[in-house]
């Protein structure tokens, strides 16, 4: 038996009784800007200071009782639970460490303030972090555009109340697996940015050719294998078709606009199969992406090839040549990039067989390192499913009978 169960079994033994957080914490002030003995300079916590992942507060600005934005009238506390009620950070939610204590922050937070003789403030921080907390904000968020939630919906949601001992072994439990679990992802997010380094590094030498070719994985044969040829000579380029949201009907299919990553989805395509994409015009234009599926591409440009280069090949070296491909943009409004100077781009061609070693190869480097189905995200995604499960649990009791 933990010692968790047993103070549960000693404590609760028939369950806990469920009460509304407004219940649990003490009443919050705003502040009086004009009230003697305000101090110079306050630390300002705004609608982007809270980190998503982290739950914790980053960058602040300074203001001052002159200069400080309309919406800067709360005073927070140590160990207040503030969480975010507008958008850009609905939803987001974090504990005010030490260094906070006394400062100032956005009225697009909710303060929880734990009432010390019933509840303690990390047991309200891990609440709000469940999975049923997020699903009853979902039910209450109020406006398409921009969503907000009412204080007094934040406040009355219930949440169990075991005894203050079994809430201490609660947070501890779980500010233990937190902080490991932190750990562990800092870790592997070390690792991680160790193998992108290491691929890279790879990606660089394998498609480096001539006198400054790397003599790991490669031959001086190769060297004299190797064609240099334009892309015109190589390949086709077509460009994308125009298209808009409100002509489109929603489907499965990605909308490549000119992003990193698809627009939208709409239920037709323009090209099938294998196919390397070049953002065309905007702030990613230049920008190289690879697509083996139905796609619907309408700011870019369509690369294809013959029979004398591999596509994946191909797609690897525009993307190792990514800085110098967004460098070819022109225009200052929308900037774009041009097709015809795209198209002279000499590309080596060494004999197929070696261009399939290069793309196998650095294939396995990139499911490693970007895949997020396989390799160390996948590790860091589980670790966190696995946190979430296992808090979810401990903050779930039967409810006490009257």
């Amino acid at each position: 038996m933990t010692d968790l169960d047993r103070l549960i079994a000693e404590l609760c033994p028939d369950g806990v009784e469920y009460m509304p957080l407004g219940d649990v914490c003490l009443p919050t002030m705003n502040i009086n800007w004009q009230r003697e003995g305000m101090r110079n300079e306050y630390q300002y916590i705004d609608l982007t200071s809270v980190e998503r992942e982290t739950h914790s507060i980053s960058e602040t600005q300074t203001i001052t009782a002159t200069a400080a934005p309309s919406r800067a009238q709360q005073v927070v506390q140590e160990n207040d639970v503030i969480f975010g009620t507008t958008r850009p950070l609905l939803k987001r939610y974090c504990s005010v460490p030490p260094e906070y204590n006394g400062q100032i922050c956005s009225t697009g937070f909710c303060i929880l303030r734990a009432d010390p003789t019933l509840v303690l403030p990390r047991y309200i921080y891990h609440q709000i972090g469940t999975q049923n907390y997020y699903e009853y904000i979902e039910t209450v968020q109020r406006g398409a555009s921009y969503p907000a939630v009412a204080n007094s919906d934040v406040k009355r949601y219930a949440i169990p109340l075991p005894p203050l001992p079994v809430q201490q072994e609660i947070v501890r439990m779980l500010d233990t697996f937190t902080r490991l679990t932190a750990e562990l992802e800092a870790e592997l997010e070390a690792e991680l940015e160790a193998r992108k380094k290491q691929y890279e590094y790879y990606r660089n030498h394998l498609l480096t050719f001539g006198e400054n070719r790397a003599t790991l994985l490669t031959d001086r044969q190769t060297d004299r294998q190797t064609q240099w040829l334009t892309l015109n000579e190589v390949g086709i380029m077509r460009r994308g078709t125009y298209v808009t949201q409100k002509n489109t009907v929603q489907g499965d299919i990605p909308v490549i606009l000119g992003g990193q990553e698809p627009a939208y989805y709409c239920d037709t395509c323009n090209h099938e199969g294998e196919a390397i994409v070049m953002s065309r015009s905007g702030a990613y234009a230049g920008f190289v992406s690879f697509w083996n599926q139905p796609i619907f591409v309408t700011d870019g440009f369509i690369l294809e090839t013959n029979d004398e280069l591999n596509i994946k090949y191909l797609y690897y070296y525009l993307k190792n040549m990514q800085d110098a491909l967004h460098e070819m943009k022109r225009g200052g409004g929308v900037p774009h990039v041009r097709g015809n100077e795209v198209m002279n781009i000499k590309i080596p061609v060494p004999p197929l067989n070696k261009q399939a070693h290069i793309v196998a190869i650095l294939d396995r480097f990139d499911a490693l390192t970007n895949d997020i189905t396989s390799g160390l995200p996948a590790e860091i995604k589980a670790r966190r499913k696995q946190y979430e499960y296992y808090r979810d649990k401990l903050l779930t009791f039967k409810e006490k009978t009257a």
